[in-house]
């Protein structure tokens, strides 16, 4: 019964991860990925009510003067 030869299973162990290493970062170099997230500026909207456009008072029942 013949001996297996193992002496070359180093290099083309080698080789096949120096291959894999290789071929992941070219996979990997050629992803483009999102930008990372900035704050955005909110801007607020004043909405114009009817009643803001005039001076107008309310007075509480409590506010009027004794009498």
């Amino acid at each position: 019964m013949p001996q297996l030869d193992t002496s070359t299973w180093f290099m083309t162990i080698i080789s096949s991860l120096i291959t894999l290493f290789i071929l992941f970062q070219l996979k990997i170099s050629s992803q483009s990925f999102p930008l990372p997230p900035s704050p955005k500026t909110l801007t607020t909207l004043k909405t114009k009510n009817p009643w803001e456009s005039k001076w107008t008072k309310i007075y509480s029942p409590l506010s009027l003067p004794q009498q």
